[in-house]
């Protein structure tokens, strides 16, 4: 992997779920809709002053979301943030970094 740049993109993990569990309500918040499904399919990853995490995920029927959520460094103790997200996605959409 390049310095800086997004890793390739992987299978979701337990983790890369988990990540996306924590920005779900902050998603909804903002979209002001629930999402009947919230599944983590494919992620990929960027070292910055912390990690930024590209992730699609399943929101039901064959509608999909990008997520971009920033992950501060461990010793700053701060929780997970939806820097920015995409939504009106489908499945064959390419993860890219926004």
């Amino acid at each position: 992997m390049m310095c800086g740049a997004p890793s390739a993109t992987q299978p979701a993990t337990a983790e890369t779920q988990h990540i996306a569990d924590q920005v779900r309500s902050q998603l909804e918040e903002k979209e002001n809709k629930k999402f009947p499904v919230f599944k983590a399919v494919s992620f990929k990853s960027q070292v910055v002053a912390g990690t930024n995490y590209f992730i699609k995920v399943h929101v039901g029927d064959e509608d999909f979301v990008h997520l971009r959520v920033f992950q501060s460094l461990p010793h700053e103790n701060k929780p997970l943030t939806l820097s920015n997200y995409q939504t009106n996605k489908a499945k064959h959409d390419e993860l890219t970094y926004f």
